[in-house]
């Protein structure tokens, strides 16, 4: 895991752009601690920064091939390189590491840039061709890894890095928040898809390859989520063969040469990666969880569950309301706004884990792959209303809602009776609702507040008689997992050195899952259906049964307790930057309105609270 970063450029100042890649390389310093390293060409200056895990002696960056003609700077790990590089030397290839760096080198050198086709891992570099003079640049599959990039059309001059804050360095870049992306983030919790919070930046998507030659950039995709749902002739044959793909994936995710662990939550998916980990890595794992002192919140009974079972090496931590103090710093860690809470106590299992291990593997990603969000379930539930319409039930569901005080308890549920397609998925999603929005902004950005659910809406359309739950998974897979949970995932870990492996979301076994119909996911109100067939004899058993938590932590009762004042405090102040695009009386609302005890809107807080912070941290 580590951090790059980068310039590409027709015309310029060799020395100047070195300068600027060098601070870029600085301000990444948390993503790579063990090195930094940098290229400087006639019209490209690459910048890297070493988390070594990988040939701890050998797989310094940016690395060049023999002749020097290529050069690149990788961010992530390539799982499946010991199984290129052997492929690779029966063609010739020569290594002179054993690095996973280096193979991607050779893969390009031999496959240009559908080397991407080859890769299982997770990933975001550039590579530099000298004999084509042109940089290419490219992001894993599912978007574990990040590539921020601005291009200036007029010069053609291209800068990318890992992270945001490093791209805005550059003091030709002018720091002017997006209205319409602070709209996206209000609504969806983050900023979705290519887009960002500044304007003129942008995100390359998951799947993704990017092209630069000559001052001209193109993108394009070489790989898309699809769910074939092919009808299973030998259920059974398929449980193995999913076990069989659940353990390859964990096995060589494995590979590393620093000291490893998990994550344990004591839900099913961490406990499963937990159970494969001990039974093909034949060692003691290291496992780390996180808890909270209200109990409504805490899971660490569960996690110990499985401790026991595995005898792991275990380490706890429990994070409490005080713990919020560090939230300004995480705002900056996160480079955009970002309103998941459940960032900080991510943080801070990753900051424990990190006195122990340099490499932990997560149960991330199994909620999209095998359907195991409530949202699967109530989006069924709500199917058998619209059979109902002829007798006025959605319309009257249409109109009570505007007779209700805003943060009435219950408005929402009433809302999504009434609500079809992308809408009854946004009414399940989104952090503030259309006339929610339009009240918190001020009356001047009120053109930039988008009238509909556009980031759900393609699924929707596309669906073409398949699951109702399919399409909420299709729609997951491309949106909430990529800018909610790997951005927390990737942002959280960096911040404290340590390096994330995802075993669900290894390509070859989303593809496998999501190529069955869905209800080998949701059967008869069970969620994650199969992935329980496969992995639920090495597991309690009362963790097979237990009701889904989530990883959510207790803002709820800490905004109307010990933190009762301080969302006042910091939001409501004369000092507040926020303020410049949203109204103060709409805010002291949503406040108010929480603390009366009615409503649970402690979300929301926390969302504006992300926002004032994050306004304050990159000076907008």
């Amino acid at each position: 895991m580590c951090g790059i970063c980068g310039i590409a450029f027709k015309e310029g100042n060799v020395n100047d752009e070195k300068v600027l890649v060098g601070r870029m390389n600085d301000v990444l310093t948390h993503r790579g601690p063990d090195g930094d390293g940098i290229h400087a060409g006639n019209h490209v200056i690459l910048g890297h920064r070493r988390l070594s895990i990988i040939d701890l002696g050998g797989g310094a960056q940016p690395m060049y091939n023999d002749d020097r003609s290529l050069v690149i700077t990788f961010n992530g790990e390539i799982y499946n390189y010991v199984e290129i590089k052997a492929d690779l030397e029966k063609k010739g290839h020569t290594f002179a590491t054993d690095s996973d760096t280096e193979v991607i080198l050779h893969l390009y050198a031999d496959k240009g840039i559908n080397c991407v086709d080859d890769l299982n891992g997770m990933f975001a570099f550039a590579i530099w061709d000298e004999k084509n003079n042109t940089l290419f640049a490219a992001r894993d599959r599912l978007g574990e890894k990040p590539l921020y990039y601005h291009h200036d059309r007029k010069s053609g001059r291209l800068v990318f890095a890992s992270e945001l804050k490093a791209v805005l360095l550059d003091n030709r870049i002018n720091r002017k928040l997006s209205a319409t992306a602070l709209d996206d983030y209000l609504a969806y919790g983050y900023v979705p898809l290519d887009r960002c919070i500044v304007d003129g930046v942008q995100k390359l998507p998951p799947g993704h390859r990017l092209v630069w030659q000559d001052g001209c950039v193109r993108t394009d995709a070489y790989w898309d989520t699809s769910f074939p749902e092919r009808t299973i002739s030998n259920e059974q044959e398929w449980v193995d063969e999913l076990s069989h793909r659940i353990a390859e994936s964990v096995r060589i995710r494995l590979r590393s040469d620093v000291p490893l662990g998990v994550f344990l939550s004591g839900g099913i998916d961490s406990s499963a990666v937990v159970a494969v980990a001990s039974e093909v890595s034949g060692r003691r794992v290291k496992t780390f969880s996180v808890g909270f002192q209200e109990a409504d919140f805490d899971e660490m009974q569960y996690a110990r569950m499985v401790v026991d079972k595995y005898n792991t090496d275990h380490q706890e931590i429990i994070v409490k309301d005080s713990d919020i103090s560090i939230l300004p710093d995480l705002v900056y860690h996160l480079d955009e706004p970002f309103a998941d809470p459940s960032a900080l106590p991510t943080y801070h299992v990753c900051r424990e884990a990190r006195q122990h291990v340099t490499v932990c593997l997560s149960g991330d990603g199994a909620d999209e792959v095998f359907a195991g969000y409530g949202r699967y379930k109530e989006a069924q539930r709500h199917q058998k209303w619209h059979g109902v319409t002829d007798f006025g039930i959605r319309q009257l569901a249409s109109v009570v809602p505007k007779l209700l005080p805003r943060h009435t308890p219950g408005r929402g549920a009433i809302e999504r009776v009434a609500a079809r397609g992308p809408d009854l998925y946004y009414a399940q999603m989104c952090k503030f609702t259309l006339d929610e929005r339009t009240s918190l902004f001020r009356p001047e950005y009120h053109p930039d507040v988008h009238r509909s659910p556009w980031l759900f809406e393609p699924y929707f359309a596309g669906r073409n008689g398949s699951s109702i739950v399919t399409t909420l998974q299709h729609a997951d897979q491309k949106t909430y997992l990529p800018d909610d949970i790997l951005v927390k995932v990737d942002r959280m870990s960096m911040k404290t050195s340590l390096e994330v492996r995802v075993p669900f979301l290894d390509h070859t076994l989303v593809e496998f899952v999501n190529g069955v119909t869905a209800d080998w996911k949701l059967r008869d109100g069970v969620s994650k259906y199969v992935l329980k067939q496969s992995v639920g004899p090495r597991l309690p058993e009362p963790l097979l049964k237990r009701k889904k938590m989530g990883f959510g932590i207790p803002i709820k009762h800490w905004f109307r307790g010990s933190l009762q004042s301080h969302a006042k405090e910091v939001l409501l102040s004369s000092n507040s930057r926020a303020q410049n695009w949203l109204s103060p009386a709409a805010i002291e609302s949503v406040i108010g309105d929480h603390q009366k005890g009615g409503r649970d809107l402690s979300r929301k807080i926390w969302a504006l609270l992300v926002f004032e912070h994050w306004c304050q941290k990159f000076n907008v």
